[in-house]
């Protein structure tokens, strides 16, 4: 297993945060994490209705972000939100924008 290169719990930014959730792609695959917990890239892509092409960009812009934490194993790529570390640094932001999208904070 590999982690893929994310930045660090404090050098998260809140603009970079909030650009990454500002597509709804993205906020579609936020919401499905939040749901799901762990998935593989390709589960997490599934009925977006874009190319794969456009679903590894927004997973890059989501990681690169600090929205989520992207391990490889094997051939597959896992995500998952990194929830703890976004709650660390903006209290309250992620179950706000899950609660405006699902209509819940913690599923």
């Amino acid at each position: 297993m590999r982690l893929l290169p994310h930045p660090a719990t404090e050098n998260i930014e809140l603009t970079e945060v909030l650009r990454a959730l500002s597509d709804p792609v993205r906020l579609e695959i936020v919401a499905r994490l939040a749901v799901a917990g762990e998935m593989t890239c390709t589960v997490a892509g599934d009925d977006l209705g874009v190319h794969k092409s456009t679903a590894s960009h927004h997973y890059r812009m989501l990681r690169e972000a600090g929205v989520v934490l992207t391990k490889q194993v094997g051939r597959l790529k896992y995500m998952s939100l990194r929830r703890e570390d976004l709650d660390r640094r903006f209290p309250g932001l992620l179950d706000s924008v899950l609660n405006s999208v699902l209509g819940v904070g913690r599923p």
